[in-house]
C-alpha cells in the first residue's frame, strides 16, 4: 500500500477556517493583512514585492557573515546555470538589493516601502519558530533623523492598538555608530575574557567575530554573564546620545510606553543606532513579535548610494497568535447573505442566473447545486453561517417573487427577484451605513470643523445641481434635432 504524503517538517498549511488551530485560518490572515495595508499606506509606505529566492551573495553581503541566518540557517541552494541560490530568509537585504538595482533614489529623496511575504530559515522546530514563516516589513531609506525611527515604531503600535493587542513591551537600546562600537567592543572583551569559560560554545566562537551578540544570547549562563557586562550608552559619541535622547522625547510624545534594555541588540550585523524589539507575555520564551532599528551602511555595503534607512519586521504567525490569546476582538468567519436552494431543473437554471447577476454588484450569495433533500441542504446552509435562504420552486419562477428566511430570527419576507440586488445591497452596507451616521449625527464643537461640513454639503448640491442642468439641456438639444 502506497504511504500517504505529508507536510515537511517545520511548516503548516493555512487552511480557510481551522477550529483546532484558530491562527491558520485564512479569514484571519486576510484581516491582519488588510489592516497592515491600510495602516501602512496611511504612514506613507508604498509595497514591494521581491522574489523568494536571491543570489546568495545579498544575504551574505546584507546580512553578515557572523549572523546565525547566514551560518546557521539558510536554505541554499546551486541551481542549474551552477549558481548559488537561497530561499530569502529576511526582507531587509533583497529589498536593499531591488532599491538598488531599480535606482529607487532617483524617483524620491525618501523612499518608504513596505512588505508582508514567506520568509525560509531552517530552525529547530518549535512553538512560535518555524522554517517557513511570514513577515511584515517595513523600511525608510533616505532620512536619518530620531523621528523617522520613532515613525515606525509609531506605525507597529498604531497596528497592534487597532489589532486590539494589549500588554506590549516596546523595549529600545542605541548601539551607536561605528566610532562609538569601537570603543564598546573593546570594553566588553575586556569583561567577557574574565567570563569566557564559562561562555556557551556559541559565544566563545562570537567573542572575536561579534562579540556584540552575546548580549543577545538566550544561554542562560551567557544571559547571567551578560547583566554585569557594561553599559553601550556609556560609549555613545555626542551624535549617537542625542539621536537616542531624541527617539525617547519623540515616543513619550506619541504615548508609546517603552524601556531601554542595554542587552539589545538585535539579531543581524547591519544594525547601528536604534534597535528595538516589541514583545508578549502571552508567547513564552518566543516572546518578540516585532524588532527593528537603523541601518545607515547598509545601502553602501551592497553597492548602493550612501543613504541612511531604518525598518523592522514583524512576524505573523505570532502576531495572529497573540491576538487569540489575548482574545482580541476578531472577524467572523466570511458568510453568504443570501442562500438559494432550486427545487428542480428549471429553478437551478433561474437561480443560477440571478446568482450571478447579484455577484456582479458586490454580494456574496451561494446556491445549492447538489441537489440533495431540502434537510441536508438545509443544514449545510446553517453550518455556512448564511443570513438568508430561499427555496424556490415553481410558484416563486411563475410570480417573479421570492421569500428569505432569515436564519437568525426564523422570519421571513417577500421581495422581487427584480428587486433583489437592491434589497440585499442595503442589508449588506446598512452597519456601516449606521456607523457613519452615528459619527455625523454627534453635534459639531469646533465651529471650523461645522463651516468645513457645510461647504462640503453645498458643494455636493452645486454638482448635483449641475449635473441636472447638463442633463436637461441635452434633453432640449434632443428636441431641436428631432424638430
Amino acid at each position: 500500500m502506497s504511504k500517504n504524503i505529508a507536510i515537511a517538517p517545520g511548516v503548516f498549511d493555512i487552511l480557510p477556517n481551522d477550529p483546532q488551530e484558530l491562527w491558520r485560518s485564512s479569514y484571519l490572515w486576510n484581516f491582519v493583512e488588510n489592516e497592515i495595508r491600510r495602516i501602512a499606506t496611511e504612514y506613507g509606505y508604498q509595497e514591494i514585492r521581491t522574489p523568494i529566492f536571491e543570489r546568495t551573495e545579498v544575504f551574505h553581503r546584507g546580512v553578515g557573515e557572523t549572523s546565525d541566518i547566514v551560518s546557521k540557517e539558510m536554505y541554499t541552494f546551486i541551481d542549474k546555470g551552477e549558481r548559488s541560490m537561497t530561499l530569502r530568509p529576511e526582507g531587509t537585504a533583497a529589498v536593499m538589493r531591488a532599491f538598488i538595482e531599480n535606482q529607487l533614489h532617483q524617483q524620491s529623496s525618501l523612499t518608504k516601502i513596505f512588505y508582508i511575504c514567506p520568509m525560509f530559515r531552517y530552525e529547530r522546530s518549535q512553538a512560535g519558530r518555524y522554517r517557513q514563516h511570514h513577515q511584515f516589513g517595513a523600511e525608510a531609506i533616505g532620512n536619518g533623523s530620531p523621528e523617522q525611527d520613532a515613525e515606525l515604531i509609531d506605525l507597529l503600535f498604531t497596528l497592534y492598538n487597532r489589532l486590539g493587542l494589549t500588554n506590549l513591551n516596546v523595549n529600545i537600546n542605541s548601539i551607536g555608530d561605528t566610532e562609538s562600537r569601537i570603543s564598546f567592543r573593546k570594553a566588553l572583551q575586556d569583561y567577557l575574557h574574565n567570563h569566557f569559560n564559562d561562555l556557551s560554545e556559541d559565544s566563545k566562537k562570537r567573542f572575536e567575530t561579534n562579540p556584540l551578540r552575546i548580549l543577545d544570547s538566550k544561554d542562560p549562563k551567557d544571559k547571567m554573564i551578560a547583566a554585569g557586562a557594561p553599559s553601550i550608552l556609556e560609549y555613545l559619541n555626542t551624535e549617537s546620545k542625542d539621536h537616542f535622547e531624541t527617539l525617547k522625547n519623540q515616543l513619550t510624545a506619541l504615548n508609546i510606553p517603552f524601556e531601554v534594555n542595554i542587552q539589545l541588540v538585535r539579531g543581524l550585523d547591519y544594525y547601528n543606532r536604534t534597535v528595538f524589539e516589541i514583545t508578549s507575555g502571552e508567547l513564552g520564551a518566543q516572546n518578540s513579535v516585532a524588532g527593528g532599528g537603523r541601518y545607515d551602511g547598509l545601502l553602501k555595503t551592497l553597492g548602493g548610494p550612501d543613504l541612511p534607512a531604518s525598518g523592522f519586521g514583524c512576524g505573523l504567525e505570532r502576531l495572529i497568535q497573540t491576538m487569540i490569546k489575548q482574545q482580541a476582538p476578531l472577524p467572523a468567519p466570511p458568510s453568504p447573505l443570501l442562500y438559494f436552494i432550486p427545487l428542480g431543473e428549471a429553478a437551478k437554471n433561474s437561480c443560477f442566473i440571478l446568482v450571478h447577476h447579484l455577484r456582479q454588484e458586490g454580494i456574496h450569495v451561494e446556491m445549492d447545486l447538489s441537489g440533495r433533500k431540502l434537510g441536508k441542504v438545509m443544514q449545510h446552509a446553517n453550518q455556512l453561517k448564511a443570513k438568508f435562504v430561499s427555496v424556490v420552486g415553481e410558484n416563486e419562477l411563475a410570480s417573479g417573487i421570492i421569500e428569505l428566511k432569515d436564519m437568525a430570527s426564523g422570519k421571513t419576507l417577500k421581495i422581487s427577484t427584480s428587486e433583489a440586488a437592491k434589497f440585499l445591497l442595503i442589508e449588506q452596507k446598512s452597519p456601516k451605513f449606521m456607523e457613519l451616521w452615528k459619527e455625523m449625527s454627534e453635534p459639531f464643537t469646533d465651529p471650523a470643523l461645522a463651516e468645513f461640513f457645510v461647504q462640503k454639503i453645498n458643494a455636493s448640491i452645486a454638482s448635483s445641481r449641475s449635473a441636472s442642468n447638463a442633463l436637461h439641456d441635452a434633453i432640449e438639444s434632443i428636441k431641436e434635432i428631432v424638430k
